[in-house]
Formats: structure tokens, C-alpha cells, sequence
């Protein structure tokens, strides 16, 4: 039987060259084209494991980890300030390029948010500290408070309730502790429709009301405010 001899089969001088060019391991500092620079990890040319990113029109800089080209997994991002310093804007997971999981964002109102993101958007539970003092604690959906959750104002006063889209909606409650007074009722879009206002702690109240609120007599009183939720709602 002769003898043939086989070959192997060349490929294109300019595939070998893409091929020897790909990323792939700890490399050191990559400039993209647009100045962005990036120093870490790689992996079928593709940022990839732990890296540090710095984009040169914002100045911004992400330290974390990488997944195929994407933030994925824990980091954090800092933004750098008209004096230059740097100050950091947020620190937590993420997904995809995207925050996801639990993490810190510090606003620049002095706002700072901490609990559980989706897609960018605080979803899930989180406790947000406003700059005017007031505090809010409790679940969100698509970046605004809803479902049940609590918020404490700077000048002592809660409301702990229901919450529909960044507004009170539905049954909650209003202390006023510097009056010694509450109030039990249901909300719509952030304003109370109908409940009652009792007094609450009203001997350890610094500012109470001159007179207390005298008491209710009614048979049912839950009875009727079912009755004046049912009407309002129907209007709707």
C-alpha cells in the first residue's frame, strides 16, 4: 500500500495573529481604544476574574470581580470628585453589569441606601438613611419603597404600614409621640382617607395636647372603618 503523506491544514497568517493576541490569565494594564484602561485577570479575551477598571472621561474606577466582559460577582465603584479625590459610590454585588444582591450606594444628597438590589434597582429589603434624618426600613420594588415597611422622620414621628409604589397605600399606622397621640387607618396614594387618632403614650408626650382625645363609642368600630374602606375603594 503506498504511502501518503498528510498535511496539516494552514490557517491565515491574520487568524494565527488573532489567535496568539487573545487575552487570557493575569495580564498587566490593557488601553482600549478610548483610553480606558483595565489591569487584572482575562479569559477567552474577555475580563475575567478579578480586575480593576478605570474609564478615562469619568475618571470613575470598579475594583472586583469579572464574569465574560461584565461586573459579576462582589465589587466596588468610586467616582472621582472636582477636587480629585475619589470618593466611593457603591459597594456590593453584582450581576451581569449590573448591581444585584445586597449593597451600599452612597447618593450625593448624603443619602445612603443599604440592602438588596435587582437590575440596578433597589428590590427586596433595604433600610434607606435620607439626608434630611428620616430613616426607611423595609421591602422595595423597582427602586421605590413598597410593601410593608417602616419610616422614622428626624423629628420623631413613624409611620409603619403598607407602602404601594414609593407612597402609604393601605393600612397603617401614625405615631406622634411628641403629642401622645395615634393614628390607625388607610391610605391612598400617600394621604389618609379614613381611620382613628387616639391618644398614645400621652404622660411620657413632651408637647401633649391640652385635652385628651375623648374615647369612641361605637358597637363595632373596626366594623365601621371596614365599611367607610369599602365605600372609598368602590369610587375608585
Amino acid at each position: 500500500m503506498p504511502y501518503m503523506k498528510t498535511s496539516k491544514i494552514k490557517q491565515p497568517l491574520s487568524v494565527l495573529k488573532d489567535i496568539r493576541s487573545q487575552k487570557c490569565g493575569l495580564r498587566c494594564t490593557i488601553f482600549s481604544a478610548s483610553g480606558n484602561e483595565y489591569t487584572g485577570e482575562w479569559q477567552d479575551d474577555k475580563k475575567h476574574g478579578k480586575g480593576i477598571q478605570v474609564w478615562k472621561k469619568s475618571g470613575a474606577i470598579y475594583s472586583g470581580e469579572w464574569k465574560f466582559g461584565k461586573r459579576d460577582g462582589y465589587g466596588s465603584c468610586s467616582v472621582l470628585l472636582p477636587d480629585k479625590e475619589y470618593a466611593r459610590k457603591y459597594c456590593g454585588g453584582w450581576k451581569n453589569g449590573k448591581k444585584h444582591g445586597y449593597g451600599t450606594y452612597f447618593y450625593n444628597s448624603s443619602s445612603v441606601y443599604e440592602g438588596e438590589w435587582s437590575e440596578d434597582q433597589r428590590s427586596g429589603w433595604g433600610r434607606m438613611y435620607y439626608g434630611s434624618g428620616d430613616i426607611y426600613e423595609g421591602e422595595w420594588m423597582k427602586d421605590k419603597t413598597h410593601g410593608q415597611g417602616i419610616i422614622r422622620f428626624a423629628n420623631g414621628n413613624w409611620y409603619e404600614g403598607t407602602w404601594r409604589d414609593g407612597k402609604k397605600n393601605g393600612d397603617g399606622k401614625f405615631y406622634y409621640p411628641d403629642k401622645g397621640q395615634l393614628y390607625e387607618g388607610f391610605w391612598v396614594d400617600g394621604v389618609a382617607k379614613c381611620g382613628t387618632l387616639s391618644d398614645f403614650g400621652r404622660d411620657e408626650a413632651p408637647t401633649p395636647t391640652k385635652y385628651p382625645i375623648p374615647q369612641v363609642h361605637l358597637v363595632d368600630m373596626q366594623s365601621v372603618l371596614r365599611e367607610a374602606q369599602s365605600g372609598y375603594l368602590d369610587q375608585c
